[in-house]
């Protein structure tokens, strides 16, 4: 499935966040944002907006300061 990509570096919480949603909203269910951050708190932030809308988490890591986040979109919002 294609992966779409949001740069959200620079950004500072809860923007990152706030910017995947809006991103997801007009998504497929099933389709995959790459997020990528230089915010600390985001991939925590990530998690809690995954378990909150019901999104999966698919995964986190974090290189040379850049965090890339890869989310699901849920079925359902």
């Amino acid at each position: 499935m294609e992966c779409a990509e949001l740069d959200a570096r620079g950004l500072s919480c809860p923007l990152p966040v706030l910017k995947a949603r809006k991103r997801l909203k007009g998504m497929p269910p099933g389709g995959r944002l790459l997020v990528l951050a230089t915010d600390p708190k985001a991939p925590a932030d990530f998690v809690a907006f995954c378990e909150a809308s019901g999104h999966r988490l698919l995964a986190s890591a974090e290189e040379a300061g850049v965090y890339r986040i890869l989310v699901e979109r849920a079925a359902e919002e």
